[in-house]
C-alpha cells in the first residue's frame, strides 16, 4: 500500500472495501438505469462542456473496462470521494450513483437529489459501502459536482457500514 494514501483509503483497503469497476457494473446493471449506460442519453440536452481535470466531489460518467471475455461493459455515474496524493492524480476513488431509489432501504445508500450543481436528471442514491478504483482514462466526462459536506457525509456512512 502506498504511504501517501489518505486515512479513508487506508481504512477502505484494510477492510477490503476498494473494488474494481467491474463489480459495480455487475451489482448495478446499467440497463436498469434511466440512462441505460448511453452517454448520449445524458448529453442530448447539455450545452456545456466540462474539463478533464477531476477533483473530489466531481460526478463523472465512467466507462467500464473490458470483461475477461473481451466484451466491453456499459457506463455509470460515480462521485469522486478520494484521490491518490500524487501531483496529478491518475487514480480516483468513487462511489456509485444509481437512479434505483428502491435501494434507499439499505442504510449505506444515501439520497442525492438532482439539482443545478450535480446536473443529475433524476433523484438518485449514492452507494456508500464500497469505494471503486477509477482511472482518469476510464472517465468519459464530468457532469457536475457535490459539495465537500456531502462527500464527508458519504465517508461517514462508509465508516458506519464497517461497524
Amino acid at each position: 500500500m502506498k504511504e501517501e494514501l489518505s486515512e479513508f483509503l487506508k481504512i477502505a483497503y484494510k477492510y477490503d472495501k476498494v473494488k474494481n469497476l467491474e463489480e459495480a457494473f455487475k451489482e448495478f446493471p446499467v440497463e436498469e438505469e434511466w440512462h441505460k449506460g448511453n452517454a448520449e442519453n445524458w448529453l442530448k440536452d447539455q450545452k456545456e462542456t466540462y474539463s478533464i481535470e477531476y477533483e473530489i466531489g466531481d460526478i463523472v460518467f465512467v466507462k467500464e473496462n473490458s470483461y475477461d471475455n473481451g466484451q466491453t461493459g456499459n457506463n455509470h455515474f460515480f462521485v469522486i470521494i478520494d484521490q491518490d496524493n500524487m501531483a496529478v492524480p491518475i487514480e480516483n476513488f468513487g462511489m456509485l450513483i444509481s437512479s434505483k431509489l428502491d435501494k434507499l432501504k439499505f442504510p449505506s445508500n444515501k439520497l442525492l437529489e438532482k439539482d443545478n450543481t450535480n446536473n443529475l436528471k433524476k433523484d438518485s442514491i449514492v452507494k456508500t459501502d464500497v469505494a471503486y478504483k477509477i482511472l482518469n482514462d476510464q472517465i468519459i466526462f464530468k457532469i457536475g459536482k457535490v459539495d465537500i459536506e456531502k462527500v464527508e457525509e458519504y465517508k461517514k456512512s462508509f465508516y458506519d457500514s464497517l461497524k
